[in-house]
């Protein structure tokens, strides 16, 4: 689980392409000062597994439908990433609970002066993004500002864009969507008693609500 805190900005050292898989080499001092094999490392958003350690570098091994799901399959050596540990025990929930699971991508359109930021809203993750609630873009936790049938703006701040990625786009620019996990589930489990086929269970029998 991750909070959309960014720890650190790392930055790719080595992109190599595995079957069915790319392997990624990130620089990055503090999330490797007690990084271990078999951890879990947010990268932009995506929560990957450590497979080396080596200094202040890691690797992590992307798999194909994560590539298909985020902008880690066009990440270039060189290419600066939000970098998050995941979150012990006890830690302060400092952004909103993140499982570092992308659900797909969105597109960097523009910022005003004021630093108010619109995004392309993909069709299918638009019923899961509201006004004041919580989604992470490239692993930042934070709150819709505004949002039509297409696009959502985001206030951000000036320490956000000095120490994230989001600072660094340019219009075109693919982002990593994680909408808040409690709307998915709320849908799914509703989502029977709006079409009319849930069930209950009354007094030993099945009834149909």
């Amino acid at each position: 689980m991750f909070t959309g805190i960014v720890e650190e900005l790392g930055e790719v050292t080595a992109v190599e392409q595995v079957p069915n898989a790319a392997r990624l080499s990130v620089h990055g001092p503090l999330v490797t000062s007690d990084a271990k094999h078999g951890d879990s490392i947010a990268v932009s958003g995506v929560c990957l597994t450590v497979v080396d350690v080596s200094g202040s570098e890691f690797t992590v091994d992307v798999v194909h439908e994560t590539l298909q799901r985020s902008s880690l399959a066009k990440v270039n050596v060189g290419d600066k990433v939000n970098l998050e540990r995941a979150t012990a025990v006890g830690d302060r929930l400092g952004g909103h609970i993140m499982q570092g699971h992308v659900d797909g991508t969105g597109v960097y359109l523009s910022r005003d002066p004021q630093g108010l930021t619109r995004f392309a809203l993909p069709a299918a993750l638009a019923r899961y993004v509201v006004e004041k609630g919580s989604i992470a873009i490239d692993g930042v936790s934070l709150t819709v500002a505004s949002i039509t049938e297409d696009q959502f703006a985001i206030a951000l701040i000036p320490t956000t864009l000095e120490l994230t990625t989001l600072g660094r786009n340019e219009p075109g620019d693919l982002v990593n969507l994680e909408v808040d996990v409690v709307a998915k589930y709320v849908e799914k489990l509703a989502m029977p008693h709006l079409t009319g086929s849930a069930h209950n269970v009354v007094s030993g029998t099945e009834e149909q609500a």
